[in-house]
């Protein structure tokens, strides 16, 4: 996995040293991952475990995980991965901090993350959002995906909600 660099951000591996930003930033705020699989980190010790395993996972030939920089300013403001396969595809997840929501950050992590999964040969690319999660399912339609299917369901075992959840897909 390479960092990526756009205009204004440098997509990078995650370090160990991360992990106080990671926290504070995202990881910790009820708001921030509110639609996400997981529960906000009650403490760093969660912030640290969950970042143990994600820099064991660099060693997989599959993974794409970048934290988010801003280069002016060097700050890791969020995160983008590939969180899974479905039939194949990559299935995208990403979240950053509340202070750098409506900024266009995450468009241009996510069109740098596009671009580098196609390069490496793949032809549809999914993502899901909760259909409430306005900002989200605006940074994915910018993105060019269409919307396949809505369905009502729980977002996760640790995040047992039911709400509708919007299915996407983008084809090279």
């Amino acid at each position: 996995m390479k960092e990526l660099e756009t205009n204004r951000l440098l997509l990078r591996h995650l370090k160990k040293e991360d992990a106080p930003r990671i926290f504070s930033c995202w990881a910790n705020d009820p708001e921030v991952t509110k639609y996400l699989t997981w529960q906000p980190h009650r403490d760093i010790s969660d912030t640290k475990a969950i970042l143990d395993i994600w820099l064991g996972e660099y060693e997989q030939q599959d993974c794409y995980r970048y934290g988010i920089e801003l280069k002016e300013e060097g700050a890791l403001i969020g995160q983008i991965d590939v969180v899974g396969y479905h039939h194949g595809n990559p299935v995208i997840g990403y979240c950053s901090g509340r202070k750098y929501w409506g900024c266009g950050y995450m468009t241009e992590a996510f069109q740098a993350l596009i671009r580098q999964l196609f390069e490496d040969g793949f032809d549809t690319i999914v993502i899901e959002a909760a259909a409430e999660n306005i900002g989200s399912n605006r940074v994915i339609q910018k993105n060019g995906f269409q919307l396949v299917s809505c369905e009502e369901r729980k977002i996760s075992d640790a995040n047992p909600k039911i709400l509708p959840v919007n299915s996407y897909r983008l084809y090279k």
